[in-house]
């Protein structure tokens, strides 16, 4: 499975950035895909993942500003964060679950003054 995700920047307090990420090479069907973040000295951690049959989970940190959204082909996934706060700074991973776990190389995302 080959994972390429794009969209990572730095942007001000409040801002917004749209993440995407696109699997391909999957044998079998994706359960489950979304984002994970690590940010420096700490673990990695849900931000917000989507079911085969849509159900979205968030990160109580990020509800009500994040928004997952996914392409009608079922896999691509595009992840909207609106308010950004500098506690959202880290890495951002595109995960997929589909056969076993995968790991996109990770974006980085700044949120700074």
């Amino acid at each position: 499975v080959q994972l390429q995700a794009s969209g990572g920047g730095l942007v001000q307090p409040g801002g917004s950035l749209r993440l995407s990420c696109a699997a391909s090479g999957t044998r079998f069907g994706i359960s489950v895909m979304g984002w994970y973040r690590q940010a420096p000295g700490k673990q990695r951690e849900l931000v917000a993942t989507i079911t085969e049959g849509g159900k979205v989970n968030y990160a109580d940190s990020v509800k009500g500003r994040f928004s997952l959204s996914r392409d009608n082909a079922k896999t691509a996934v595009f992840l909207q964060m609106n308010n950004l706060k500098p506690e959202d700074t880290a890495v951002y991973y595109c995960h997929v679950q589909s056969g076993g776990l995968h790991w996109g190389q990770g974006t980085q995302v700044t949120v700074s003054s």
